[in-house]
């Protein structure tokens, strides 16, 4: 595993913590444009992605790059994660990353 540049597990209410820094988020679809991406965080709300993608889209993305702001992220690696997805699951997982259990992620 490289740890040389970690990624921090971030939904949109996380984003705003981490902005320059490099994130990764789960996101839902709604649409894109080439290289802008509009879709709905696992928090239910709206975040934009730029970059171009390097896989065809799927309903469910994993974006990981940098955080331009408390609303966007500009993607240096796509991952489709299929048409369902277990958003609750994935809020949880940001909210040990971000708290008491930082130490335990990269």
């Amino acid at each position: 595993m490289d740890t040389s540049s970690p990624s921090v597990f971030v939904n949109a209410e996380l984003l705003r913590m981490h902005v320059g820094k490099k994130v990764r988020a789960v996101v839902h679809v709604i649409q894109s444009d080439g290289e802008i991406t509009t879709g709905k965080s696992t928090d239910e709300h709206q975040l934009i992605v730029k970059g171009l993608p390097h896989v065809s889209l799927m309903s469910y993305v994993e974006v990981i790059g940098i955080a331009e702001s408390d609303q966007s992220i500009r993607a240096e690696t796509w991952t489709n994660f299929g048409n369902t997805f277990d958003t609750q699951s994935y809020n949880q997982v940001c909210q040990l990353a971000n708290g008491e259990f930082k130490g335990l992620f990269l």
